[in-house]
């Protein structure tokens, strides 16, 4: 190569570089003034029939996007194993970019698919069925964009005029109400598949899965990392073709996927709320037997012992299952490396300080049940039979029993909670009280400061 090719490769090499910069430049103006680029993913099977129309009505929302500022839309068309012409109609539309699945993988992972593909920095997904209206991108960016959240839902459920079939609306509204039972926000539509998210906010979100549970989970997830989510109501419409959705299928799997989600992040919501009710039931079933037997009766029937047994098997087992909800949030905090949180009541304890009152309470709990056991004994002793003095002695037996384990899950408690906070009171001790520092900080610290002392000795 002559040093004359050589100076113009160079210089070719040098212009390439100054336009790259340029674009990044113009790229970082545009986020500056708050102008953001849309990605949005259509997961599509076998959907021949409507990918045409509703990547047409996508695609006319660029103007009314760009008014609320957006400054760029993405089309990302995501064919998931389609046995049809699916592929082939939406690559023929100018705009549409496609990515193809061999084989079907799912629902969700279609949209992983297409978000790992795009290049916004708001990413947005709706079905290929015609069901949700692209025509509300523009509403939902503008409140998202105004109100600096992090996720916008198109709730299906806030629209009067909305054409959902009974029967999901029926089933929307149990999955509504569960993940506002576990959680601390309140949402209208937990399984809508109009949404859009901001890219920084998915590392929060992931992991989700890959079939149509994809939208429940991602809702419970959302409530449970604090994400600023709103709603925005939508216009839903009958489905063009046969439903994907099995209600039954589908249904166990949107359930067991959110009570397994919101046992990750706050076991005592659900675990303390079964506990409640079996510690409710036995409460009413005892107090039951105390008015029988202050009543004069002195032996029971087949319902009579049946009840003394539900009494103390709900008794005990509710302490228990009480007991491994607050436990369990222990384990979640030292896996999230921060102190606990949450509680029974979501954002906050059932009783601040609870859990450490354990110890004198199991310690307390087990001397009334070995004093009701003497107690017996010695009546026994006296004369009196198993008639009278039945109820003291099952008394007695629940009394040991919740003491210990409450006894128990107190010594468990402390030691989790040692290990939990161990990272910041290592950061307190090396910065002082003045400094906050993160749980990560923390335990790099003392690489830090050994590091720093090698280079002041060097």
């Amino acid at each position: 190569m002559s040093q004359a090719t050589q100076r113009e490769t160079r210089a070719a090499g040098e212009d390439g570089d100054m336009d790259a910069q340029r674009v990044n430049d113009a790229n970082d103006a545009t986020r500056r003034v708050g102008a953001e680029r849309l990605s949005v993913v259509i997961p599509a099977m076998d959907e021949a029939h409507g990918i045409a129309d509703i990547c047409g009505r996508v695609l006319s929302t660029r103007e009314a996007l760009l008014a609320v500022g957006v400054a760029d839309l993405e089309l990302i068309v995501v064919d998931d194993g389609s046995s049809d012409d699916t592929a082939a109609l939406a690559e023929a539309i100018d705009g549409v970019r496609v990515l193809r699945h061999p084989i079907n993988r799912g629902y969700g992972a279609a949209i992983k698919t297409g978000f790992r593909a795009s290049t916004g920095d708001l990413l947005a997904f709706l079905d290929a069925d015609g069901t949700y209206p692209p025509e509300s991108y523009p509403d939902m960016a503008q409140a998202l964009i105004q109100q600096q959240a992090d996720l916008v839902v198109g709730s299906r459920m806030a629209d009067p005029e909305s054409g959902m079939p009974w029967t999901r609306r029926m089933g929307n509204r149990f999955f509504v109400g569960l993940v506002n039972l576990l959680g601390a926000d309140r949402i209208t539509d937990s399984a809508s598949g109009q949404r859009i998210v901001r890219r920084e906010a998915l590392a929060r979100l992931y992991p989700l899965p890959d079939g149509l549970n994809f939208t429940p989970v991602m809702t419970t997830r959302a409530v449970h990392e604090n994400i600023s989510m709103i709603e925005v109501p939508i216009r839903y419409h009958e489905r063009v073709g046969d439903s994907k959705l099995s209600v039954i299928h589908d249904g166990r799997r949107f359930l067991t996927t959110i009570l397994w989600t919101a046992m990750a992040y706050n076991p005592a919501r659900l675990l303390g709320l079964a506990g409640l009710v079996a510690l409710g039931l036995a409460g009413v079933l005892g107090l039951a037997l105390v008015t029988i037997r202050f009543g004069g009766v002195t032996e029971l029937g087949p319902w009579g012992v049946a009840t003394a047994f539900a009494s103390l098997v709900l008794g005990v087992a509710g302490f228990s299952i009480l007991n491994l909800g607050i436990t369990f949030n222990y384990l979640v905090s030292l896996f999230h490396r921060e102190p606990v949180h949450q509680g029974l009541l979501g954002s906050r304890p059932l009783i601040p300080g609870l859990d450490r009152a354990f110890g004198w309470l199991g310690l307390g709990a087990m001397v009334a049940g070995l004093g009701l056991g003497v107690g017996s004994l010695v009546a026994g002793l006296g004369g009196w039979d198993i008639t009278r003095t039945w109820l003291w002695l099952l008394g007695g037996a629940m009394g040991m029993l919740v003491g210990m384990q409450l006894t128990i899950s107190w010594i468990l408690m402390r030691v989790l909670e040692e290990l939990s906070e161990r990272d910041t009171a290592t950061g307190r001790d090396l910065h002082g009280e003045e400094m906050d520092i993160s749980p990560v900080q923390a335990v790099r610290a003392p690489a830090q400061t050994a590091a720093a002392m090698t280079t002041r000795s060097n």
